[in-house]
Parts: structure tokens; sequence; C-alpha cells
């Protein structure tokens, strides 16, 4: 459970930014969504590989 305390004169905005902030880092809907069709393991390996490689080469792009 998400636990947002509203401070003294603080907007209601600025809180329920914070609140979203707090909730989408605990990654909730991205689970949601990928359990709502079945993915098989191959499937799934192969998509964690192609992500590790294209942050590599951001990296890689960087320090060059």
């Amino acid at each position: 459970m998400i636990i947002v305390n509203v401070k003294e004169g603080e907007s209601l905005d600025r809180a329920l930014k914070r609140f979203k902030k707090k909730f989408e880092k605990t990654g909730v809907l991205r689970e949601l969504r990928s359990r709502q069709a079945y993915e098989k393991k191959s499937v799934t390996r192969r998509i964690q590989v192609k992500k590790a490689i294209y942050k590599q080469s951001l990296n890689q792009d960087v320090a060059n």
C-alpha cells in the first residue's frame, strides 16, 4: 500500500504527482500488463537480451 503524506500548505496536485511517481516505481502496472497474456520463457529471455544489448550500445555511444 502506497502512503503519501500531504504536508502543511502543499497543493493536492503536488501530492498527487508524488503518489504517481511512487506508484510508477513499484512497477504494478508493468507487471499487470505482462500478466494479461502468457509469454513463453524463451520469448521473455530474448526480449531481456535485446534490451541489454540496446542499453550496452547506449553506454558505448556515450563513452566514445
